[in-house]
């Protein structure tokens, strides 16, 4: 995928983050797209408005997905996520059969991959998927510290 597109789609998981910022969730936002460009979902995180824990942008993605589909095997579709996903997140991940995961600001306390679980590439596995990570880190990590900042009611990083 060249990268003008990939910028296109994760302007829209940013936009979803965005929501989430607003309705005071944790600021992450998630698109996934088929292999013909098609946007399947787009979703934010709901954990605080759902009262659960699994209710992350990823994980609500990839079931709306599979609904709008018909099916659990979303294979060759692309998933861009606004944060480096979590181990529950990239096991799903996994377990949809994504072709591609694109996402923004690295995680280096809660992302998979920068713990060291990297299931995108462990051929014991039944399944893997290419990975880029880091695109518009900057911008999508000043996003998640402001919403941090703002809870302890710091003034906001410019």
């Amino acid at each position: 995928m060249d990268l003008d597109k990939i910028n296109h789609y994760m302007k829209l998981a940013l936009m979803e983050a965005e929501l989430a910022f607003h309705e005071d969730e944790v600021p992450i936002g998630c698109v996934i797209v088929s292999p013909h460009g098609e946007v399947l979902a787009s979703t934010h995180n709901l954990k605080e408005q759902n009262s659960d824990a699994c209710a992350h942008a990823e994980l609500l993605a990839i079931k709306e997905a599979g609904e709008k589909l018909k099916g659990w095997r979303l294979i060759d579709c692309s998933l861009f996520v606004t944060l480096e996903p979590c181990p529950m997140c990239l096991s799903a991940i996994l377990q949809a059969r994504l072709g591609n995961l694109y996402f923004g600001a690295y995680d280096k306390k809660g992302g998979a991959i920068s713990l060291g679980y990297n299931f995108s590439k462990d051929n014991r596995l039944n399944h893997t998927f290419s990975v880029m990570g880091g695109i518009k880190h900057f911008e999508l990590s000043r996003m998640l510290s402001n919403y941090f900042r703002q809870k302890r009611n710091l003034p906001p990083l410019k």
